[in-house]
């Protein structure tokens, strides 16, 4: 809201300085100060009100090393999260921009299925919360959406660059180009790294023509269920959601600047999205929501997000992901969300598995999610997150050398 109320003084009333508001770099330092001070501020006094209204958590003793000192811990702090995204987004961001609509849907959609959970878990004191099957539609609901706009509008494109011979490529001296809208992903570690989902749905055979586009979309929906439900399962440690959400945000925020920007592009021999630069400040604000979080959140916690926040931040994640193409990289730079995701589904079939073989169900690992096989081992709580933190970023430099590393 502030960009358009800037720039109209700017071009109406000529005001000396309103011009930087035009700039994305100094919107999204702007957000990412505004989310971490909304994060100090409101948290401070949602803290308080959920102590008031005695929204704690309830701990189910599994025999972790200081698990119970944490019942009674307020939940639903996601709500700190939620906030310290939207409202600098609202306030800095281009909201026209169809990619910043799509991430405050994803936010709010996903933000509110995790609400309805934790309010179910807490004021109806029902454990198990709002149902799985209705997670999982709500999930698929918004894997539909997100796929279907990024597949079908028109606003979504891509910049190919016209050569002397009348083909088309993403980069040319000649700088003679077109938008155009082609369902083209980035395919990591490949020196024509590019995949057109049509042509590859396509080679299967003739009754796969004019079906890629129903094809496409359970990838979206495979891809959103999957890592906002491994956030979710990473949300069992203080700090190592948020912190693995963080590192992973900034990562996404080079990865838009990069796609959004048409020189570094070309330098860079990248994709060239028009118009997808505005995600730095939703990203940005995205990484100061979590870091803002985090002082509360912390080893020992102040408050838990709980899955009004670690539902969103998963979903966030996959969606900026499928909006830069860089969707085949999230194996690599979600492999944190994706390990613990990963190690529960391991355990469980195999504890089922040896249960019909041998009558006696056996464990892989101590107990799942994974950071918990730590703790069994005797690990602290404050060095499993370190370690993991430690490997997000690895990850993260893996991922962004993919840059160039093809």
């Amino acid at each position: 809201m502030l960009y358009y109320l800037f720039r109209y003084l700017h071009e109406h009333f000529h005001i000396p300085g309103l011009g930087v508001f035009q700039y994305t770099t100094f919107r999204a330092a702007l957000a990412i100060v505004v989310s971490l001070l909304i994060a100090q501020t409101f948290g401070h006094r949602l803290i308080r009100i959920l102590q008031r209204k005695q929204v704690g958590e309830d701990i189910r003793d599994l025999g972790l090393q200081g698990q119970l000192d944490k019942k009674g811990t307020p939940t639903m702090g996601g709500l700190i999260i939620l906030l310290a995204i939207l409202v600098p987004v609202l306030l800095f961001a281009r909201l026209r921009n169809i990619y910043i609509i799509l991430m405050i849907l994803s936010t709010v959609w996903l933000g509110l299925i995790g609400f309805l959970d934790d309010y179910i878990k807490v004021f109806r004191k029902n454990k198990e919360g709002l149902s799985g099957r209705f997670k999982i539609l709500g999930q698929v609901g918004l894997g539909i959406t997100v796929g279907w706009v990024l597949f079908f509008s028109n606003e979504i494109t891509i910049r190919q660059y016209l050569l002397p011979d009348n083909t088309w490529s993403e980069i040319d001296a000649s700088k003679i180009y077109r938008d155009v809208h082609l369902m083209i992903t980035t395919v990591p570690f490949m020196k024509n790294n590019e995949l057109n989902y049509g042509d590859l749905f396509a080679t299967a055979g003739d009754m796969f023509n004019g079906l890629y586009s129903v094809l496409y979309i359970p990838i979206v929906i495979f891809l959103i269920t999957a890592i906002s439900n491994g956030a979710n399962l990473t949300d069992g440690l203080d700090g190592l959601a948020a912190g693995t959400s963080a590192i992973i945000g900034v990562t996404l925020a080079i990865f838009a600047f990069v796609s959004g920007n048409a020189l570094l592009a070309d330098y860079l021999d990248v994709m060239f999205i028009p118009d997808s630069g505005e995600l730095v400040i939703f990203c940005t604000a995205f990484v100061g929501a979590c870091i803002g979080f985090l002082w509360y959140n912390s080893f020992p916690a102040q408050v838990f997000m709980g899955d009004t926040g670690s539902l969103a931040l998963g979903g966030i994640i996959t969606v900026l992901a499928l909006i830069v193409r860089k969707e085949l990289l999230i194996p690599i730079l979600c492999g944190v969300f994706i390990i613990e995701n990963l190690s529960v589904v391991v355990q469980v079939t195999w504890f089922k598995y040896t249960k019909r073989k041998y009558g006696e169900g056996r464990r892989l690992l101590r107990m799942s999610p994974l950071h918990h096989h730590y703790q069994k081992l005797g690990y602290h709580e404050s060095k499993i997150v370190s370690r993991f933190w430690i490997v997000g970023i690895m990850l993260a430099v893996i991922t962004l050398v993919t840059l160039k590393l093809r």
